[in-house]
């Protein structure tokens, strides 16, 4: 069992939702981000998505870009975040990491090179916000066999069809994307999530994460429902 599959497993014996948040590694500075992800872990973290800076992000609102902005300017990388996740597993074991990104960093690094070097690091899956599943297929093998989860946004106008297409790729969990916008935007419909997420769980089986409209404990609270 992975370390993902772990923490949902226990939360479900304890009828309790998964906390994951997010920070950009690097920001906002590299000496500070393994400090950060303990204290994460500390503040109740059950899983933690960490942020791999990339110059053209195309998902991110202006808080998120900024902290990428902040990290570029001191040189953080891919690689520079795969050893900052290695230097936290050091001294934890348990609490999953997820990268989230982009493709280019990977495809510069190279798949099988990145893969390998994010496996031994002690990374646990991956979220690539513009690897379309129609292109995903030998990546999600690579991953798969690697012990690494390959997990997918799904929109509230991803189609049923590309929802079950979704489905037939994905391990760890789905990443539900509460909003038509980037990241931090005000505009969050309840019901609409309510509905969407029903629309998903016929199609899946796996947890279901809801992000980008989350900007505070209560709405949090509120998804949580």
């Amino acid at each position: 069992m992975s370390r993902i599959e772990k923490v949902f497993a226990d939360l479900a014996g304890q009828k309790r939702k998964a906390l994951i948040p997010y920070f950009t590694a690097g920001d906002p500075h590299p000496s500070m981000t393994v400090g950060l992800m303990h204290a994460a872990v500390a503040g109740g973290a059950d899983v933690i998505e960490l942020g791999v800076p990339f110059s053209d992000p195309m998902a991110d609102g202006p808080v998120i870009q900024r902290a990428i902005e902040r990290a570029l300017v001191h040189g953080v990388g891919l690689r520079q975040v795969l050893g900052m996740v290695a230097t936290f597993r050091e001294t934890n074991k348990v609490t999953p990491i997820v990268l989230m990104g982009y493709a280019n960093p990977i495809e510069a690094m190279g798949t099988e090179s990145f893969v390998s070097a994010a496996r031994a690091s002690g990374v646990d899956g991956i979220i690539v916000v513009d690897y379309p599943p129609e292109e995903c297929a030998s990546l999600a093998s690579l991953l798969r066999a690697n012990q690494l989860d390959l997990i997918f946004l799904i929109a509230p106008t991803t189609t049923d069809e590309r929802i079950q297409q979704i489905a037939g790729l994905a391990t760890g969990y789905v990443y539900y994307v509460s909003l038509r916008g980037v990241t931090g935007a005000a505009h969050l419909d309840l019901d609409e999530v309510q509905a969407r997420l029903a629309k998903v769980r016929e199609k899946t089986d796996l947890p279901i994460g809801v992000g980008f409209g989350i900007r505070d404990g209560a709405t949090a609270r509120a998804i949580g429902q």
